[in-house]
């Protein structure tokens, strides 16, 4: 069989299987989802920080409905929107800081997600921005709303029945560990930083079970290597992966697989399921063409020439993905992770 009917028949099964798992998780019966984490699944929270980190400004959002700089940080929708338009709950995911938000979008789900956070706390002071405790905090906030909109008995029944996603940890090595060394003073090795923020974790995912979630996703790190800030800063010409930095995120992903493992084994009627992005995007940047990428590498906005066929970069910025990779993203999750919910 010649490479290009060997290519065509991986694709018909590829979309054969998402079909399936689409069909799968639009007879769901979640009743919202609920983000955390960093700018990955934000949609706008730092809208409402006095912070410099934002995206509510043009050519952000071009490619959103209604070409809206809504704070994503990206030219459209991210992958916790499309999730739930897949999952028939909603066809965005809003930001839970904007205080204009109706019944109806409080019922559905919000994202509590804070771009430039991360499980270190430390991550977060760096930019004022929401930390994890405080998204938190916040979340806590949303349960006594939900309480007074339908009622105590109800809104634990919600919870019970909502789809958490908690997509963070970028930044906790961008910023703490590979660029600058603000957190090698105190933990020397990268495995003891991992180990510190494993355990945070634990305690994050502890603290929504104790709230009443009990359908728990998380995405593990991409690969850091690949990002174009970090190729950047190491390469001025001839860009390539940093291998170190995604061998250190594909072990941290293991950890933290197994983790989430364990945190299963001990939470009852949890369902905690681990996100693998690493592969996915790795398969993206490594073979492009097979996917009907033009460019991986250089960045499709921001400081260059906005380019003219958004849907065929990779990265819209130095570090945030295209709408077209949330897509793809997305599409991956709903084949591979969120089947393994009604298991």
């Amino acid at each position: 069989m010649s490479s290009s009917a060997m290519h065509l028949v991986m694709l018909m099964y590829g979309c054969i299987g998402v079909v399936a798992a689409k069909n799968l998780v639009e007879s769901s019966k979640f009743s919202s989802v609920l983000v955390f984490g960093d700018s990955t699944v934000d949609p706008g929270n730092n809208n409402y920080l006095l912070t410099i980190s934002k995206a509510n400004y043009f050519p952000y959002g071009i490619d959103f409905p209604g070409h809206v700089a809504t704070g994503r940080f990206s030219n459209g929708k991210l992958v916790s929107d499309f999730l739930a338009s897949a999952l028939n709950i909603k066809d965005t995911v809003p930001p839970f800081l904007n205080p204009d938000l109706s019944d109806q979008e409080l019922l559905t789900g919000v994202s509590f997600a804070s771009g430039e956070s991360g499980i270190d706390d430390f991550t977060a002071s760096l930019t004022n921005v929401l930390s994890m405790d405080q998204q938190l905090q916040y979340f806590k906030a949303y349960t006594m709303k939900l309480k007074q909109i339908v009622g105590e008995d109800q809104a634990m029944q919600r919870l019970q029945d909502a789809l958490v996603l908690i997509s963070v940890g970028t930044n906790d090595f961008i910023l703490n560990f590979h660029d600058f060394p603000s957190r090698r003073l105190m933990f020397v090795t990268m495995d003891a930083y991992q180990d510190y923020l494993l355990d945070k974790f634990d305690v994050i995912i502890k603290e929504l079970y104790d709230e009443g979630c009990r359908n728990i996703g998380v995405a593990g790190l991409p690969p850091l290597g690949c990002v174009p800030l970090q190729m950047s800063l190491k390469f001025k010409i001839d860009r390539q992966c940093l291998v170190h930095q995604n061998d250190d995120s594909e072990k941290y992903n293991r950890k933290l697989a197994q983790r989430l493992s364990l945190l299963q084994a001990t939470l009852p009627q949890s369902k905690i399921v681990y996100g693998d992005l690493y592969h996915p995007l790795l398969n993206l940047y490594t073979h492009p063409q097979h996917y009907g990428y033009l460019e991986v590498i250089e960045i499709c906005n921001a400081y260059t020439p906005l380019c003219s066929n958004h849907s065929k970069y990779a990265f819209w910025d130095s570090v945030h993905l295209t709408e077209a990779s949330y897509s793809y993203l997305a599409d991956h999750l709903i084949r591979v992770a969120l089947p393994l919910f009604f298991k």
